[in-house]
Order: structure tokens, then C-alpha cells, then sequence
């Protein structure tokens, strides 16, 4: 770039520049874990001797730093060990699914269907639809992490355009919308079992609906596409420019590869019919055996083993037709090939399962979010000004704990009461906590899908860094945050049912 360009460049363009610059001048990502893992145990061992503590709501409990660098803290880091590489949510997730995807990939079936749809649709749709299966993709829970982000970067790559712009966009629009979706998830229902048991605090008799957020969310889901697109034609799109590594070019589809795309699509609509008759009807088997019902049902804690068949199914039915597999051997190679390319994020993986551990165990991220939730109770504010400073607790929160289901854990005994003494509804106060919830998703790395994005990064990029993903997720965080909450504001104030019978206000 020569000096004249760089002088004309807009200041937003040089705020992220920095945050580039000065986020890739941090370690391998595998060494920073690790330097994180030590400054955890030495805050352990500081806070813990300055007696920092702080009271859980509801149960009067006193949380205390607890010291890792003892005796104690020593066997548990060298018991644990393996049970936190084991036991990292994302592992199991990414390799399991990871193996239908590699296979459908190494037989040729997601290159020639991407370029199929790519020859097909208005090049002006494919950004939009991407990332809108992003937003609602949270209907599959964490799977979505996995599976879209790549896929959108084919996509990209096809029609001609920088594949680490569909991954990057496709990541934001599942974690930033992360509550933004128009179906109900099982989010909705584990965050109302929290809430329910907050409200009772106050009503004993209170029960809410899974749906009590669910007229809000439709309409977020269209206003952060709306963002989500323009953030990415305006700000991501321009900071990477073209792509100059190795590009598959989106040549026509064969009779061979259109017929191998038939009996795929054949082999696709055959296992979803299977699959709802398990679940469409009332006695379904993955249908939870003891009310019937769909969300906290086997299909959704079986999620992806289910999507693990969805791609590995289609992608031997497409490989026996186009025989790039034409026995069980080389089926058993795409596979391996598949988990092969995981090396990196395994390692990565490793370093950040210890990390995250070490910080559950030390007690520092529920106190730090008891203490913030303390102080925005002191700064006495009301109305939409209320509720805009807990967003933006929660959003700072969520840099430190990425987990929905333990911040709302530690924040719903304290705020939902709060507010029903102010005569706001639990619903509310759920779906303020959402927002925050949401928005500093793209941007924390205690987000553990953080480290997959890396990895995937680095197909396309081997020497791409933490602090090029941070410069290009923060536009998308900074601008959720902005319309979320203008969003959220309109609502509040025009008094606007959030869901099917749940308002503003506890209804008389």
C-alpha cells in the first residue's frame, strides 16, 4: 500500500489495523493458552490469599477464590488432566461430525453441490443466505460451529470470492446471534428452567413459557442479518480483498457428478424421512420418553451423531456413484484424511481445555460476575438505562464466561428478582440477559468454537493470526451491540409483547 493510500484511509480501518497488528504479535495460540493457564494459577494463588469472596444470590453462599498453587491444586491439575482434554465440549463435537463432513468432502460431493448452487443462484443472494442459516443454525446447538463455517467458505471460494469471508462471517452470525433465531431452540428451554426457579424467589406460583422471547428473537433474526450483511460488504469483505491461495474453480457440472448429486439427494431425503418418523409422530423413539416432547428429547442431545449421518450418508451414496469410493478402504481413508486435518485443533484443543478448567476451578469468573452484577445494582438506574447497563454488564461477563447456562446460572437469582420487586416480568429481564449474552460472542476466545475458527482459518491461511479474526469478528460485535440494543429500546418503550402472553411488565 503506498503512502498516499495509507493516508487516506478511514480511522475505523486504522483502529482495526492496530488491533491486528497488536493481536498478531501475540504467541502461537497454543503458547498463549498456555501463558493464560499460568496467569490463572498465579491469580489463584494471589486473590486467594487476599481472601477475595463474594455472596451467591438466592443461596447466601460465599464463593471464595480457591488457590491452584498447593498441594491440592497440584494433584487436581495432574488427576484432571486428561478428564479436561477428554471432556472439552468441542472435541467430541468437532471430530465426530468431522468425519461425515471429511467424507462428504474427500468424495467430491460438497464441491460438486457448491458449485452447483453457486452456477445457480444470483450472486447477490449467497452472502444473505449464508448468513442467515448462520443465525438460525443455533437450532442445531453447537453442531452449527462445526458445520456451516466451513462449508460457507467453499461456497465463497466457488463463486470467486475470499473463502476466510464466508467462514468469518458465517462464525459471526452463529455466535453473535447466538438467541436470535425464528424457531424455538432448546436454549429457550434450558434458560427458562433458571428462570422459572429465579422468579420463584419472589412468586412462588410463577411458571413461564419456553416461548416468553419468541415474537423478539423473530424479529432480531432479521435485523442482525440486515447488520450481519452489511458489516460484511462494508468493512470484512475490504480488509481481505482477494484470495490468492489455491481456489477451486467452479466448472460445470458433469453428467457423472449430476447424477452422483441425485442419488445423494435421494440418499439425503430417505434418512430425513427416517429420521421424522423417530420424531414427527407422539410415540416417536427420539421424542423424550416421558412427555412426548421435542426439545429436551434424544434428537436434541443427539444432535451430532444425527449430523454426522447427514453428511456421511449422502457422501458414500455420491462417492459409490462417481467411484471415488469403490471400497470400504478407501471410505476408511476419507475418514482418516478427515480427522488427519484436525492435528492442529487437537493441540490447540489440549492447551485450551486446561486453560478453561483452571479458570472454572479458581471460583475467579462467577465472583467477577456476582461483583459486576453488585455494581450495576449500586448505580440505582431505572427504566431502559436499567436494562441497557445490564446488557452491557452481561456482554463483559461473557468475555470471561462464555457458558449461557452458568452466567444466567449465577446473574438470574440476583437481576430477575430485582426486577420483579420492580415490577418488570422475568421476561424481560431473560431477554436483556440474551442480548449481552450474545453480542461478545465473535470476540472472546473463551468462547472454545474460537479455537476451531482458528484452525479453519489456517486451511486457507497457515500464517493467519488471533489478532486478524479479532479485527474482523469487533465490527460485527460493535454493531450487534449497537442495533440489538436500539432494538431492544424501541421495544421496551413502545411496551411490546416479547412472546405469546409475556410483556414488559408482570402482568396484574
Amino acid at each position: 500500500m503506498d503512502v498516499k493510500a495509507r493516508s487516506n484511509k478511514k480511522f475505523v480501518d486504522k483502529f482495526l489495523d492496530g488491533i491486528e497488528r497488536s493481536g498478531n504479535k501475540l504467541p502461537d495460540p497454543v503458547t498463549l493458552f498456555v501463558i493464560l493457564a499460568a496467569v490463572v494459577l498465579i491469580l489463584s494463588f494471589i486473590l486467594a490469599k487476599l481472601g477475595v469472596s463474594a455472596v451467591k444470590p438466592g443461596t447466601e453462599e460465599t464463593i471464595e477464590v480457591i488457590n491452584l498453587l498447593n498441594r491440592e491444586g497440584l494433584i487436581l491439575i495432574v488427576e484432571k488432566m486428561v478428564a479436561n482434554f477428554t471432556g472439552f465440549a468441542p472435541l467430541g463435537i468437532v471430530v465426530v461430525t468431522m468425519i461425515g463432513i471429511g467424507v462428504a468432502e474427500n468424495s467430491g460431493l460438497i464441491s460438486a453441490l457448491m458449485k452447483k448452487t453457486v452456477l445457480s443462484a444470483p450472486e447477490k443472494l449467497i452472502l444473505p443466505v449464508i448468513l442467515f442459516t448462520g443465525l438460525v443454525g443455533n437450532i442445531a446447538a453447537d453442531a452449527a460451529f462445526i458445520v456451516l463455517p466451513p462449508i460457507a467458505a467453499m461456497i465463497f471460494m466457488s463463486a470467486g470470492r475470499n473463502p476466510l469471508v464466508g467462514l468469518i462471517a458465517t462464525y459471526a452470525a452463529i455466535a453473535g446471534g447466538f438467541s436470535a433465531n425464528i424457531l424455538i431452540s432448546s436454549l429457550d428451554v434450558l434458560l427458562l428452567g433458571i428462570t422459572d426457579t429465579s422468579a420463584q424467589l419472589v412468586d412462588p406460583e410463577f411458571t413461564g413459557r419456553a416461548t416468553m422471547n419468541y415474537y423478539f428473537l423473530i424479529i432480531s433474526t432479521f435485523v442482525l442479518l440486515f447488520v450481519a450483511t452489511w458489516v460484511t460488504k462494508k468493512f470484512v469483505e475490504p480488509r481481505f480483498g482477494k484470495y490468492t491461495g489455491k481456489i477451486e474453480i467452479a466448472e460445470p457440472i458433469t453428467a457423472l457428478e449430476n447424477k452422483g448429486l441425485r442419488w445423494a439427494g435421494i440418499a439425503t431425503l430417505a434418512y430425513i424421512v427416517l429420521i421424522a418418523i423417530l420424531i414427527v409422530p407422539e410415540s416417536g423413539w427420539l421424542r423424550n420418553p416421558i412427555d412426548n416432547g421435542f426439545l429436551n428429547s434424544p434428537f436434541m442431545s443427539g444432535i451430532v451423531p444425527i449430523m454426522l449421518f447427514f453428511f456421511l450418508i449422502p457422501g458414500l451414496a455420491y462417492g459409490i456413484v462417481t467411484k471415488s469410493i469403490q471400497s470400504d478402504r478407501d471410505l476408511a481413508e476419507q475418514m482418516f484424511k478427515s480427522i488427519a486435518d484436525l492435528a492442529s485443533f487437537i493441540v490447540l484443543a489440549f492447551a485450551a481445555a486446561q486453560m478453561i478448567a483452571y479458570f472454572g476451578w479458581s471460583n475467579i469468573g462467577p465472583i467477577i460476575a456476582i461483583k459486576g452484577a453488585e455494581l450495576l445494582q449500586n448505580l440505582n438506574f431505572t427504566g431502559a438505562p436499567l436494562f441497557i447497563g445490564f446488557i452491557l454488564i452481561c456482554a463483559l461477563i461473557n468475555l470471561l464466561i462464555a457458558s449461557s447456562s452458568a452466567k444466567w446460572a449465577l446473574l438470574a437469582p440476583i437481576f430477575v428478582p430485582m426486577f420483579m420487586y420492580l415490577d418488570y416480568s422475568p421476561a424481560v429481564t431473560q431477554m436483556a440477559y440474551r442480548v449481552g449474552d450474545s453480542i461478545t460472542n465473535p470476540i472472546t476466545p473463551m468462547l472454545a468454537y474460537f479455537a476451531i475458527l482458528l484452525a479453519f482459518a489456517r486451511k486457507y491461511d497457515k500464517n493467519i493470526g488471533i489478532g486478524t479474526l479479532i479485527s474482523a469478528l469487533l465490527p460485527y460485535s460493535v454493531f450487534f451491540a449497537i442495533m440489538w440494543i436500539i432494538l431492544f429500546v424501541i421495544w421496551f418503550v413502545l411496551g411490546l409483547p416479547l412472546g405469546p402472553g409475556d410483556g414488559i411488565f408482570i402482568s396484574k
